[in-house]
């Protein structure tokens, strides 16, 4: 509640410096009153709401930094992660390469062992082929010379028949024929001896010909089957090229998260305070002094007087506005 025995008014003027004993009319005083009331319940109100807007300002920069510390907290932490991730997977990588690496090299250099053992094989079997092939075609050559000397004791053995026979025949000739029959039976015996010496003759070289046809066909033979038995031979293995050892690629770079910055709070517009206390200051101003102009004839009375009209001291200080 207002006192209204609290001289407002007066207490302001005193402030101000300036010292009057001036009679005002009631209707002026409250008026001055009023505006001054008016005046400094603006100046609170500004006053408050300045605070209560510098609160919120406040507040809403301390929700904006606790905002960019949770965004900074949390990109540092994705970024941790993904780093991390990713040299996880750059070493898993890098561990599968090598141990593909390493299974490539055992693969392989089981796989050249297997044909060196292959290729020994092949050369045992070849060697075999043509250590058979040999000892065939020296069975063909003994077999065929056995057969060309049993041809030639079969000649022998019939010319020395032929001979016996020659010598029987000329013997009865001699013996039972005389003058030319005995000449002609010994001609036409030696005629028929060299005719049949010359058959034998004639079948011998034929026999010994084709001998040495068929001595000829078993040394192509045995070579043809060698030229086979080679063929079949693998070609020797060569070691292959090592596989290459896998290198690791180089790291990447990484560029850390920038740092959020809180988000832009507008400040807030502060009212003026001493706008409405020198607008109340000089509405009273302007009261007391219509006041004073409407009662210039009036005579003040005495202190103590209940008639309606107050006596004031006023500072007058306009310096101080």
């Amino acid at each position: 509640m207002i006192n209204k025995n609290y001289d407002l008014l007066g207490e302001q003027l005193a402030e101000s410096g300036l010292e009057m004993n001036i009679v005002i009319g009631a209707g002026a005083i409250v008026g001055a009153a009023t505006s001054i009331i008016g005046g400094i319940f603006g100046a609170s109100q500004a006053d408050k709401q300045n605070r209560q807007a510098e609160e919120a300002y406040e507040d809403q920069m301390e929700a904006a930094q606790k905002a960019a510390d949770k965004t900074n907290e949390y990109n540092k932490r994705a970024f941790q992660v993904d780093l991390q991730n990713y040299r996880n997977n750059r070493e898993y990588e890098y561990e599968t390469a090598l141990r593909n690496w390493r299974y490539q090299t055992e693969i392989q250099d089981y796989q050249y062992l297997a044909a060196v053992k292959q290729y020994g094989k092949s050369v045992e079997n070849t060697s075999s082929r043509l250590a058979y092939n040999n000892i065939a075609a020296r069975q063909a050559y003994e077999s065929e010379q056995s057969a060309l000397n049993d041809l030639f004791t079969e000649d022998a053995f019939s010319r020395q028949g032929m001979l016996v026979d020659q010598l029987q025949n000329e013997g009865k000739a001699a013996l039972g024929q005389a003058g030319n029959s005995r000449t002609k039976a010994l001609q036409s015996s030696i005629a028929a001896l060299g005719r049949n010496a010359a058959i034998m003759d004639a079948s011998l070289s034929s026999s010994v010909e084709q001998s040495q046809r068929n001595l000829r066909q078993i040394g192509l033979q045995r070579y043809s089957a060698d030229l086979n038995a080679k063929a079949q031979m693998m070609i020797r293995p060569e070691k292959p090229p090592e596989v290459l050892k896998p290198i690791q690629a180089p790291e990447r770079i990484f560029i850390e998260p920038m740092k959020a910055l809180p988000g832009a709070v507008q400040a807030p517009t502060r009212q003026s305070i001493g706008a409405p206390l020198f607008s109340g200051l000089t509405s009273a101003a302007t009261a007391i002094a219509g006041g004073i102009g409407s009662q210039s004839n009036y005579q003040s009375p005495p202190i103590g007087s209940t008639n309606g009209a107050s006596i004031f001291n006023l500072n007058a200080n306009y310096g101080g506005f």
